[in-house]
């Protein structure tokens, strides 16, 4: 299983500061030396984290895979044309949410989501779609010409249990029934190093995406050792 990091919060801890340091950058590099196969970042329409000369700085740096988490908004539309990231990752937003709270709502948005990919397909983006694990939402996906789905894990992480089981196996029929139909799998959101273990054992799913856990045990471990202590987990 591969994994991508998310960089957002090296961002929200520079913010904070509103000064230069920490790079998010550089701690991509880092990512990328350690193992990390593709880097993550959000450009926010409010800009909490990550801003547009990061974006434009890690276009230029990122030599594995560059994952562009953005909203459906025609600003973000043309900036991803403009900016040319491997991949793009539409993702639902809101201004008072402290982290993504769920999936795309792809039904609702079916007919607008189809007009919106068609110039990002065109300039050779592939695209994955931040979903629910549920059937409907799949076969949307599909329709709507997606390269690959990110199954949504946040309800998994929230729970425990017989409870957290049956979001796993909720997951798991998700990821079979993805690739039945030709698309690539991912999942994301809430995982760490204490519920991602269960994960190596979904085949189908090629690739996660963590962020925050990471950069949190990187406050202690530094971000190379933060990258192999997930990787050991995860293979």
């Amino acid at each position: 299983m591969r994994l991508a990091v998310n960089i957002d919060h090296i961002a929200t801890l520079r913010n904070a500061r509103n000064e230069h340091n920490p790079d998010p950058v550089a701690a991509a590099l880092l990512a990328e030396k350690s193992g990390a196969i593709g880097i993550v970042c959000h450009l926010r329409e409010d800009r909490r984290h990550i801003r547009d000369h990061d974006l434009a700085a890690l276009r230029k740096a990122v030599t594995t895979k560059l994952d562009l988490e953005m909203a459906m908004t025609d600003e973000m539309g043309a900036i991803a044309v403009a900016t040319m990231p491997e991949l793009i990752t539409l993702v639902p937003e809101k201004r008072e949410e402290l982290t993504t709270e769920g999936g795309f709502a792809i039904e609702r948005h079916f007919n607008r989501l189809v007009d919106f990919l068609e110039p990002i397909k065109g300039a050779g983006i592939e695209i994955s779609l931040f979903i629910e694990a549920e059937q409907r939402a799949i076969d949307l996906a599909e329709k709507a010409g997606a390269d690959l789905v990110e199954l949504h894990t946040g309800a998994y992480a929230l729970k425990t249990g017989e409870e957290q089981a049956i979001e796993l196996k909720k997951i798991r029929q998700a990821a079979v029934y993805a690739k039945s139909l030709g698309l690539r799998v991912v999942a994301g959101h809430g995982l760490n190093y204490e519920n991602i273990a269960p994960f190596r054992d979904i085949e189908e799913i090629e690739e996660v995406s963590i962020g925050h856990a990471l950069i949190a045990r990187a406050a202690f471990v530094g971000i190379p050792a933060a990258v192999r202590e997930m990787l050991d987990i995860i293979n």
